[in-house]
């Protein structure tokens, strides 16, 4: 189970040269005519390890026992040609010819699909941009960054500032006293008040005799 982001991208294979194909081209098909067909085998070995298919590991096993049978056949025939019937020749000679030509066209063929396939080597290697994510990945990747948005916006505590021992004590405000004319107004209000209750009493006390 893969996890979210994007996919794994797979290695490819990277294309030799053309001139270098061509000449392992060359090499192998005169080996294989020059050896009338005993070495044909070595361009199916070839073929089989570069595409890595199994039908082509099928047949490298079938080229192998086709050419162990035309080599005990070539054994068990005798050395003098004269005594070789016209059958036996003609037989191992259509062998031959099978074995080359099935080897020769199958191998060229399948090589130069198989690197068709890949393309043309590019003469200079362009950036991998990692693919976008599916849209049920983005479905799950939405909560997720939800979650962890609130967590990366929290406010950090407020550390308390301690005090610095060598700044003076700011002393708060003395208030104003208040001004010296209410006072005055007050002890004159006071003074009448007083000299109204004496006129008041005085005037009692006549009416009164």
């Amino acid at each position: 189970m893969h996890g979210y982001g994007p996919m794994p991208q797979q290695p490819t294979t990277s294309r030799p040269s053309p001139a270098t194909l061509t000449t392992v081209r060359v090499i192998l098909v005169a080996l294989t005519v020059l050896s009338c067909g005993l070495l044909g085998w070595a361009p199916m070995l070839r073929l089989a390890i570069v595409t890595r298919r199994p039908r082509d590991w099928f047949l490298l096993v079938v080229v192998l026992a086709l050419t162990i049978g035309l080599f005990a056949f070539i054994m068990a025939t005798p050395d003098d040609p004269d005594q070789m019937s016209d059958a036996a020749a003609l037989f191992m000679m259509l062998w031959i010819l099978g074995l080359l030509a099935g080897v020769i066209t199958y191998y060229l063929y399948a090589e130069i699909r198989h690197y068709n396939t890949l393309g043309a080597p590019a003469p200079y290697s362009t950036p991998v941009h990692p693919a976008p994510p599916l849209p049920y990945q983005q479905q799950h990747l939405a909560p997720h960054q939800q979650h962890q948005q609130p967590q990366q916006h929290q406010p950090q505590p407020q550390q308390h500032q301690q005090p610095n021992p060598y700044t003076a004590p700011t002393t708060p405000p003395t208030p104003t006293p208040a001004p010296r004319r209410l006072d005055q107004v007050r002890a004159e209000l006071d003074e009448l008040s007083d000299y109204l209750r004496k006129e008041n009493n005085d005037s009692r006390d006549g009416e009164g005799r």
